[in-house]
């Protein structure tokens, strides 16, 4: 029998070369695509959204598009400031480029096999800081899904009127990520392991049932 770690380099082999094919590099050239759609994508982080659908559409299986690389507001969404003036700067530049995204991958008959997930790693509290900004709020936020073949529903789970507690339909960090894995296939139940040491992927998360149909 062939040893394991031979497979496993022959396998890395095999894709590296795919990777670096020429037909697999034409990903990467975003003229191929029509100006009035890459207008409608919009900014930098737009084209790498486009870029995104385009690896897509070669087979790619998990792809992370960072928003606001390049600080269009000034310091990026983390306004302790008053640069939060400028927040509706980045809010339109996501708006417009993850509805064009969403919409090119219906088109496509795309979007049911493909999961979207928007989110940060915390929110922001109602009131303003002694900075004029505000600061960072972990008890309640906003994450998204788009496609994957979910049952969209628009909000699920409530906030109190001041959005600083949960009222209704908690998810925790686990439950969303349970969510994700069982949309996209995967045994949220399972374990990695290092060494003997089991680590449960998503730290005994359960999806939204509500979410499934």
């Amino acid at each position: 029998m062939q040893d394991g770690r031979l497979r496993d380099y022959d396998l890395a082999i095999d894709q590296s070369l795919r990777l670096s094919s020429p037909d697999f590099t034409r990903s990467f050239n975003l003229t191929e695509e029509k100006a009035e759609l890459r207008t409608r994508y919009g900014s930098e982080f737009g084209q790498r959204c486009l870029l995104a659908r385009r690896l897509i559409e070669r087979g790619v299986r998990f792809i992370e598009v960072s928003h606001n690389l390049n600080f269009v507001n000034g310091t990026g969404w983390d306004v302790h400031n008053e640069s939060i003036k400028e927040q509706h700067t980045l809010i339109e530049d996501l708006d417009v480029s993850l509805s064009t995204l969403m919409m090119d991958l219906e088109s496509r008959k795309m979007l049911d096999r493909t999961l979207i997930v928007i989110t940060g790693e915390f929110g922001r509290p109602p009131e303003f800081d002694s900075g004029g900004g505000r600061g960072h709020q972990g008890s309640v936020f906003t994450c998204v899904l788009a496609g994957g073949g979910l049952r969209h529903r628009g909000a699920y789970g409530e906030s109190d009127e001041l959005s600083k507690k949960v009222a209704k339909d908690p998810v925790s960090v686990p439950d969303f990520f349970a969510t994700i894995h069982a949309a996209l296939g995967i045994d949220y139940t399972k374990n990695l392991y290092e060494g003997d040491r089991p680590v449960p992927i998503t730290d005994g998360g359960k999806p939204i049932a509500a979410l499934f149909s």
